[in-house]
This record gives structure tokens, sequence and C-alpha cells, in this order.
């Protein structure tokens, strides 16, 4: 009973107020609108286009885009090709030779344990590259090193037992490493013989990374191939993301490579994507980040990474041929969903919009047969004609004929890639991340106008954005949390940080919330504040514009006296403070 009375004094206190919160909310609505009408001063327009279209400035730039005119800055921006890269970012680029790779040439040069079995038992090639079947050979040597048979289930990076290290040095000498600075641990270690220098980093996982941050990027490497070759490729991915952002030249590019592998979202801790993402970002991605939409959305589509992460690969006809399991039987598979599903959901016309799950499973059936040759061993996309539904479709009332073969597929993309719901979704994303946590209608109509009119020519969509007021205007100014990535790169970049190793930079963004790459869901992470605005997060990027300012992340270098120009717009804005979290 007494809950009934609550309730009922509840309702009535709602009903009571709610005029009141109607008017308010109302008048909240009228004056939000009204501050993406009115127009921020042209000496904060600079300030606005560095803060949004780059991951932030550096203390020259201000200047910089002033005398070439911000006009001609944003076109060259649009134009990434036209902009000569930073030399020094190329240079630091070079160590990573993972980014180049095929996916079957990162499995036999960076393999995980279970892998480096198989070559022992000739089912996986060695390396062919000297320097990395040398280091192959040495994991098969810790194998029985450690007593164990080479091929046994055992994990190659197992450190020895304290007899077998008392057993390689002194105990001066592991005094020594465990207790200097990591200078003197870095002096102490390059006097020992290479093969005892191998051990030593094996058997002593926290002077490993004391010995990392002191040393040259070519120990750094050697460091980390010996202590597991896998864990490479995701380093590299994730540390050529950070050091893109604080030093590439083209911004704009780099901002809009990380928007589009959000939208098109692949987590690289599945299996074999651990292999595949790094050629989906350089090859599916990256070349279509200012391009025709529908060609991005195709890229993607046969992508390994992409097949791999949302099953398609396994997705089959009714009348494709089953394999057989031990013992002859044969093992059941039919049509995946997942992909159909995410392609119209997340990449293309949005939540509910227009489809039903009747197209879903139409589409499910377009892309049977769009597989991967060998996943495992970072293999190609391929079309298997025998594993494809061959029969009629019919997909948001347009019927694709029987015997299409992967033109089904294709034929889907082209439906989907000229969606007015497409057009709309797609360029609300881009407001959202590039305006307001909630745009206006007026410039999502415009975006969505030329998406259509130019069949998805992003460039032109972007440039209509920022043509547009509301990109200049009041309700977008510093109205954006930055996020995790955005924030530790802006805030190397505001002072100027000469980056040796960006490891624990890449380590700081996990921190707060953003691992790179990580993102388990398909959905991305979200291009909305709210994802960022926390008290727990605001705390955690205080603490490390300190440190950062104090000269205490490691690999990370700052003359903090230099870092602020005269004119910066910027300038005098402290590091973590509300105000440099907004963009």
């Amino acid at each position: 009973m007494r809950h009934r009375v609550l309730i009922a004094l509840g309702s009535a206190v709602c009903l009571a107020v709610f005029p009141g919160i109607a008017a308010y909310a109302n008048k909240r609505n009228a004056d939000e609108a009204r501050q993406f009408l009115q127009q921020i001063p042209k000496d904060q327009r600079i300030e606005q286009a560095l803060n949004r279209l780059t991951f932030g400035a550096r203390p020259e730039d201000a200047a910089q885009v002033k005398a070439m005119g911000l006009k001609v800055w944003i076109d060259s921006q649009l134009h990434p090709d036209r902009i000569a890269e930073n030399p020094v970012l190329l240079e630091k680029l070079k160590t990573l030779d993972t980014l180049t790779m095929s996916g079957d040439q990162l499995v036999r040069n960076y393999p995980t344990p279970q892998m480096v079995k198989q070559m022992v038992a000739g089912q996986l090639p060695f390396p062919t590259d000297p320097d990395k079947k040398m280091m192959i050979e040495k994991l098969v040597a810790r194998y029985e090193k450690q007593g164990k048979e080479p091929n046994a289930a055992a994990n190659p990076n197992a450190p020895p037992d304290p007899a077998q290290l008392r057993a390689m040095l002194s105990d001066d000498q592991i005094r020594s490493l465990r207790q200097g600075t990591p200078e003197q641990r870095l002096a102490f270690f390059q006097t020992l013989p290479q093969d005892k220098q191998d051990d030593v980093v094996m058997a002593m996982p926290g002077v490993r990374q004391a010995l990392s941050n002191a040393g040259s990027p070519e120990l750094r490497r050697r460091i980390e191939l010996i202590s597991g070759p896998q864990q490479v490729v995701y380093r590299d991915l994730a540390e050529s993301k950070v050091l893109r952002a604080i030093y590439s030249n083209r911004q704009l590019e780099e901002q809009l490579d990380d928007f589009w592998f959000n939208h098109f979202n692949v987590f690289v801790d599945k299996g074999a994507d651990r292999y595949l993402v790094t050629d989906y970002e350089r090859n599916a991605i990256r070349p279509h980040v200012l391009g025709k939409f529908r060609d991005l959305l195709e890229a993607t589509a046969k992508s390994p990474a992409m097949l791999f992460y949302l099953d398609n690969w396994q997705s089959v006809g009714p009348n494709a041929p089953q394999p057989r399991g031990q013992g002859g039987k044969k093992q059941a598979r039919g049509l995946n969903e997942n992909y159909g599903r995410e392609l119209m959901e997340l990449h293309t016309l949005g939540v509910d919009n227009g489809y039903t799950q009747k197209d879903v499973t139409e589409v499910a059936r377009c892309f049977t047969g769009w597989t991967i040759n060998q996943p495992q061993r970072g293999g190609k996309f391929v079309f298997n004609p025998r594993l494809h539904d061959n029969g009629e479709k019919v997909v948001l009332g347009v019927t694709i004929p029987a015997g299409g073969g992967e033109k089904d597929g294709e034929q889907v993309l082209d439906i989907l890639a000229r969606q007015p719901a497409t057009a709309r979704f797609i360029s609300k994303k881009l407001a959202m991340r590039f305006v307001a946590d909630e745009p206006p209608a007026a410039l999502l109509d415009h975006m969505s106008d030329t998406f259509l009119k130019t069949n998805g020519d992003i460039r032109q969509v972007i440039l209509t954005m920022i043509d547009s007021k509301e990109f200049w205007s009041v309700g977008a100014y510093r109205s954006k949390m930055k996020s995790p990535l955005e924030m530790v790169a802006s805030a190397v970049r505001s002072v100027n940080g000469n980056v040796d190793n960006a490891t624990a930079l890449m380590q700081q963004v996990a921190q707060l919330g953003e691992p790179l790459y990580r993102k388990l869901e398909p959905t991305g992470y979200s291009n909305s504040s709210k994802e960022w605005a926390n008290s727990a997060s605001l705390m955690a990027r205080m603490n490390f514009a300190l440190q950062l300012a104090g000269n205490k992340v490691p690999g990370v270098r700052v003359e903090v006296a230099q870092a602020a120009k005269p004119g910066d717009p910027l300038a005098g804005i402290p590091l973590g403070s509300p105000d440099f979290q907004k963009r």
C-alpha cells in the first residue's frame, strides 16, 4: 500500500512539473539552435579549424595557417597527396617493419608460440629474412634449454627458474640490473655477450621494460622480438597510430583514418585478425578516407579482417559442400547473418532504418562464398562459387536475379551506397565527429544532399560540412570533448614533445578508456563526447598532463619553456584543464 501511495504522489508531482520541464526543454533547444546560427569571431576561426581538423595545435601552427591563409590550408588538408609528409615521422616509422608486411609475411616473421611449433614440425615455413629466421631458431633452442620437446605445448616465453638465472649472472650483476637507473642498467647490459643478453631479457621482465625505455630503437626491437614476436604486430600498429596523430603533416587524413576505422571497426584480438588488421587499415581504410564511399564499402567488405571478424568467411549457401571432421563426420555450417546485419545497421543505413529481418537474410545470402584462403596463415580474399547461394534474392525491394555469383554482393553494395538513409547516417556520424554531438538538422540536410549528388564523394561531403555556418558557429566552438587518443596526441603536440618511444603513450590512451584497435563491439568507439565525460577520466587526464609537463612519461621529452609561442591562441591553457579537454 505504501508503495502505491509513493507511486501516486510521484506521478502527481511529475504531472504538476511536466509543463515547466517541457517549457524549459523547449527554451534550451531554441537557445542551442540559435547558437548554431551565431558565428564565432574571425580571430577564432584558425583555432576552430586546428581543434577540429587536426589532433591538436602545435605552438607554431596558428602562425603558419595565418601566413598560408585558412582557406588554402583547409584545401591542402582535403588533398593530403599534395602535402609532403613529415620526415621525422617517416624516420620513426622505419623501425616498425610490420606496417608494410602482408598477412602471410606477418605470420612467418612474427609467429605465435603455436606457430613456432608448427615451423619446427615442418607445417609452416621459416622466415626468409636471416635475422627473423635466427630469432625463431633461438625460440626453438629455448624450448630445448627448458628441457622440453620442441613441439611440446610449452611457452617459449616462460622465464627460467632462479637457479638458471644465478647460473647466468652473479648476485651483484643481478642486483645491478634490478636496482640501477635505466641508464645504468643499459650500460651494464651492453657489456654482456648477445646470447646472454637474450637470456637476461627473457628471465627479468621488470628489467626488460627499463632497458627498452632507455635503449635505442634497434635494441627495443630486439627486446620485443625476444620477449614474444607475435606481440610486435599489435604494438607496431598501435604505436604507429599514436606517432601519426602526433607527427603527421596530413592531419585531416589521420583524423579520417581514425574515424573510418571506428565506423568499420574490427577487433584485433579475435584469432587471425591479429595478423589481418595491419593490411586492413593500410589497404582497405587509408586509401579511401577522402574517396568514394562505395569504394570504401567494397574495400572493407572484401577485407579478410572484416570477413573474419564478422564470420562471413564461414557463411555458405544451402547446397554448399560440408567439410568432414574427425571420424569422417560432416560438420554442419550454413548461413551467417552477422555481416549482413552490421552492413546495414552500422555501415550504411543505420539502426532500423528502412530494412527488415528478411532484408538481413537476403543480404547474407548475397555474400555467401565471400571467404578467405587460409585465414590463420594471413590469407587473401577469395570468392568460392561452390559456397555461394545462387538463387534469386530481393534486397530493399530490388530483385537480384539468380546466377549472379560474386556480383550479388557487389550489387548489394551498390544498392546500399545510394540510399538516402545511408547518406543521412554517414553525414550525421561525420558531423558528430567534427561539429557537435547533436548536429543541426539543416547541416545534415546539406551534407546528405551532397552525398547523393556526388555519388558518395567523401571529400565533397566534408567540404560541405566545413563550408557550413554550423561548423564556424558558437554552438560548435569548443563543444566537443577530446577522445583519449585526441587528448594524448594534442597534449604532446601542444608542447612539441619529442617521442622517442610511443609505448607509454599507447598505454596511456588505453588507460584512459580507448585501447587502440581493441573495441570488441562492431560499433567502434563513440563519436559522442558523453563517452569520455566522467570524473575518473578527467582526473586521469590531469595526472597524465602533469607527468608529461614534468618529463615523467617514458620515451617522451618535453622542453616546456620553448613550447608556448607568442600569438598562439591556445597558449596559456594548462594541459589537463577543462578548457584543454575541449576541441
